[in-house]
């Protein structure tokens, strides 16, 4: 044993000098080629003199990048993310100013431009060469890796051999989406999974309808590893509710991304903190349990934390004051710890900011139809999502894995973020999707160093649905078309439309009187206060604040008569849901249609278009507590799978229509199928409970199922 410990310390001590000499070298040709950057005096000097100041230098700036800028970093964590970002290249260029001053000769000088350009080489060659080193000693990689995912811990039990379990989360990648990527090669390792090959050499594009075990095929290289199912969403198709049903087991009372709830009288968003904390807390009551990752669980960059004791970048901890207990930013400095690190994100989130400004320039260029503004801070938004994001919470999970955490659940949100503003089927988003997949692949390969072996599965949310925005098509938003039917002044921009026309002639012909009085002003029935209109997506609410209850339709009519025909028989509205004194609840279409919710159905009427699980849909919304005076769907095209957003997204989702509300759960084989064949999985508490199931398989002997046995318990 002792033996051991000697020859893993003499390693350690190689490796160090390995790095060592490498950096002196790159500081050697970096001042050979940069003007500004020396190593030496004005007169000259030796080139043993040379190299003995390159090689303090280089030992004062490894130095002090592994002992300064951790500190430096931790006390920057209040500063938001894409900030530090660009706070990277100064710090690393100060530490290395530091580095040349504290050298004995003095002879090292370097402009603060160019100190910036050395220290970002440096810290990247020094981080290559210390992991081409390390990735020869297995043992070595897993401790350099395992390291900053247990600095903090104080206790280090024995790690179980059972296997754990990682969900990777790909945000608002809709099953459809997937399919099409596998096929097109975009997602070679996703490909591989279901195929055994890289998605290249099938016939099928590598993607196989798998519900069972695997079937013996001619050679074992070519078996799949996984099975990809397709889930359904509740009417709420949107991270908020089925993240919340997903870790928490409820999506109860959480009808859109965002609403008003009157009794309260405040807004719930759902990636806002307080919302998010507050949706966490009625779903732990609601449920008794704390969460899916209760037991020896970590959540990374999540809304929610499912319980979990290791938390990084959870937005539902983000307003608690900081301690031991919540860490909702320590992903961040465990990952920016690094130097090199930070400074590769740092790089990473300039070229993405470049990207997006290139894309969007070029869809304007182009006169790209549909298409939505992409400037102000969103270049940077997105560059914080597709970079930052990932990069924290790809290495958080890796550290997960090789410190044996039994559960991991970790979000991506690259893929929604760009698809919102570019579209769910642009070139823009398919590169992420190819990033995203390399990431995947990351994981994998970390999971053959891990101390217990790992089922990965990976999962969406919900989908997107394409469709030019609500605006765009009719001139007026959602809000401008209630305000019109409710007979309330409207800006100019939307009474000149031909929505607002309409609703003007309908407010007039309900009132019998002229809509405009003398002087221009236009009639109202009462001063109350005004509706608050909210979007979600393609879902719309619109709440009364000053009715302290959910008002009926007979209500609104008495209140505003030609509301509710307005908004029915506007061309870009599939359906209103609203509350009925004679009916309970009612759906409203165009033409006057009117249909209870005990006689819904998905076959006819105005849910026809939206398919199976529409009627289910709305009725489970309509019992929430928090449910909109009026909700409001958007028209949906079947034959093109659009929808019309409400927002202002060209990609959208949480309201009922198209590839939106058809995520997908991919699975490895070693666990039991989702579901029997041929049911259907539906709501985000369905896959709670499937996760659950799998977290208590892999709790116990690790015995294959048989495609019978596990078609009983899917069931």
């Amino acid at each position: 044993m002792r033996g051991v410990r000697w020859r893993r310390i003499a390693s350690q001590i190689g490796r160090s000098a390995a790095v060592w000499a490498v950096s002196t070298v790159t500081m050697l040709v970096l001042a050979a080629l940069l003007p500004d950057f020396r190593l030496q005096s004005a007169d000259g000097d030796s080139a043993t003199r040379v190299t003995v100041t390159a090689a303090f230098g280089a030992g004062a700036f490894g130095i002090l990048s592994a002992v300064v800028w951790p500190l430096l970093v931790r006390l920057l964590l209040l500063v938001p993310a894409f900030v530090l970002g660009l706070l990277v290249f100064f710090l690393n260029g100060s530490l290395l100013l530091l580095a040349l001053r504290v050298d004995p000769s003095g002879h090292g000088e370097a402009a603060p431009e160019t100190a910036v350009i050395v220290a970002a080489v440096m810290s990247a060659v020094a981080s290559a060469t210390g992991a081409a080193l390390a990735v020869r000693d297995d043992e070595a990689y897993r401790r350099r890796l395992h390291r900053l995912a247990t600095r903090d811990r104080r206790a280090h039990p024995p790690c179980p051999t059972t296997p754990g379990l990682v969900c990777v989360q790909l945000d608002g990648v809709g099953h459809d989406v997937l399919t099409a990527a596998v096929r097109r090669g975009l997602m070679p390792t996703v490909a591989h999974w279901l195929s055994g090959d890289d998605g290249r050499g099938t016939t099928d594009g590598g993607v196989r309808p798998l519900t069972g075990p695997a079937r013996p095929g001619p050679r074992a290289a070519h078996r799949p590893s996984h099975r990809l199912t397709p889930w359904r969403t509740d009417w709420s198709s949107q991270t908020g509710a089925s993240q919340l049903g997903i870790l928490h087991g409820s999506t109860f009372d959480v009808p859109a991304f965002r609403w008003y709830e009157k009794d309260r009288g405040e807004v719930m968003v759902s990636n806002r903190p307080t919302s998010a904390a507050e949706l966490q807390r009625r779903a732990i009551l609601r449920t008794g349990d704390d969460g899916l990752l209760a037991v020896d669980g970590a959540s990374r960059g999540n809304l929610f934390s499912g319980g979990a004791e290791e938390q990084a970048l959870v937005l539902s901890i983000a307003t608690r004051r900081r301690s031991r207990e919540n860490r909702s930013r320590a992903g961040y400095f465990a990952y920016f710890s690094d130097p090199a690190n930070a400074v590769r994100t740092a790089l990473s989130f300039v070229a993405e900011v470049a990207r997006e400004i290139g894309q969007s320039t070029r869809a304007r260029l182009r006169r790209q139809r549909p298409r939505v503004g992409r400037g102000g801070l969103y270049p940077l938004v997105r560059a914080f999502a597709t970079v930052v994001e990932r990069d924290v919470v790809v290495a958080a999970v890796m550290g997960d894995m090789l410190a044996g955490r039994t559960a991991v659940y970790a979000d991506l949100v690259a893929y929604d973020e760009v698809a919102h503003h570019s579209g769910p089927h642009s070139r823009d988003a398919e590169q992420v999707l190819r990033r995203l997949d390399r990431s995947l692949a990351l994981l994998q390969r970390v999971a053959e160093h891990a101390p217990r072996p790992y089922r990965i599965v990976v999962l969406s949310d919900h989908g997107q649905s394409p469709g030019e925005t609500f605006r765009a098509r009719y001139g007026l938003t959602l809000g401008d078309l209630v305000r019109a039917g409710s007979g309330l002044p409207v800006p100019r921009r939307a009474e000149r439309t031909r929505s607002g026309a309409e609703a003007r002639v309908a407010v007039r012909a309900a009132l019998r009187r002229p809509v405009e009085e003398k002087g221009g002003h236009h009639h109202r029935t009462a001063p109350r206060r005004e509706p608050i209109v909210l979007a979600s997506g393609n879902l719309g609410l619109v709440s009364f604040p000053d009715v302290p209850h959910r008002m009926t339709k007979e209500e609104i009519d008495a209140r505003h008569p030609a509301l509710l025909t307005t908004l029915a028989n506007h061309p870009g509205i599939g359906f209103l849901l609203v509350r009925s004194a004679e009916h309970d609840g009612v759906v409203l279409g165009a033409g006057g249609a009117e249909i209870p919710l005990d006689r819904l159905d998905d076959d006819f009427g105005p849910l026809a278009p939206f398919g199976p699980g529409a009627a289910d849909a709305v009725r489970r919304t309509h019992a929430f507590p928090h449910t909109a005076d009026i909700m409001v769907n958007s028209a949906h095209d079947p034959a093109d799978g659009e929808v019309l957003a409400f927002e202002e997204q060209i990609g959208s989702h949480g309201g009922l229509g198209g590839a939106q509300s058809r995520p997908f759960l991919l699975s490895p084989l070693e666990l039991s199928a989702p579901v029997a064949d041929g049911a259907e999985l539906t709501g985000a508490e369905r896959i709670h409970h499937v996760l659950r199931r799998w977290l208590s398989e892999l709790d116990g002997p690790q015995v294959p199922l048989p495609a019978d046995v596990a078609g009983e318990r899917a069931a």
